[in-house]
């Protein structure tokens, strides 16, 4: 049942995603581009994501349990610190320079996206120096 729920809310969000033109790198890059020709159209996928994360973590907090029995896991970190700073600094560049993020990316490269599955290449060697110089401490 886990699986399946998994794969559920994988779908519904890969759908909204591509309902939004979240997944539409020129799209996001007007949205992105405050300076110049702005598409102020993904500021309500963003809004509406906030407002249903808010939501969700606030019935979580009150669960001990997830609705399928898995214990609940709820960040409780409030500090920024210089690990916070500059890990959103790079994704914001990674985000300017190829108007694509991780979720949209693994759903464009489910189309076939030659350019999604570089930037997934990317992300993943990325990901792996980030865990390699963690490792070294």
């Amino acid at each position: 049942m886990i699986n399946f729920m998994a794969l559920l809310s994988g779908l519904i969000f890969g759908l909204g995603i591509i309902l939004s033109g979240m997944v539409n790198p020129e799209i996001v890059l007007a949205f992105l581009d405050i300076t110049g020709n702005w598409d102020s159209s993904l500021i309500w996928v963003m809004a509406s994501a906030v407002a249903v994360g808010l939501i969700a973590f606030a019935l979580a907090k009150k669960r001990k349990q997830s609705y399928l029995g898995s214990s609940m896991n709820i960040p409780v970190a409030t500090k920024i610190d210089q690990r916070l700073f500059l890990g959103s600094l790079v994704f914001g560049i990674g985000w300017g320079m190829a108007g694509i993020c991780p979720g949209p990316a693994l759903v464009l490269v489910g189309t076939g996206s030659h350019e999604a599955f570089i930037f997934l290449i990317a992300m993943l060697l990325g990901m792996g120096v980030y865990e390699t110089m963690q490792a070294r401490g």
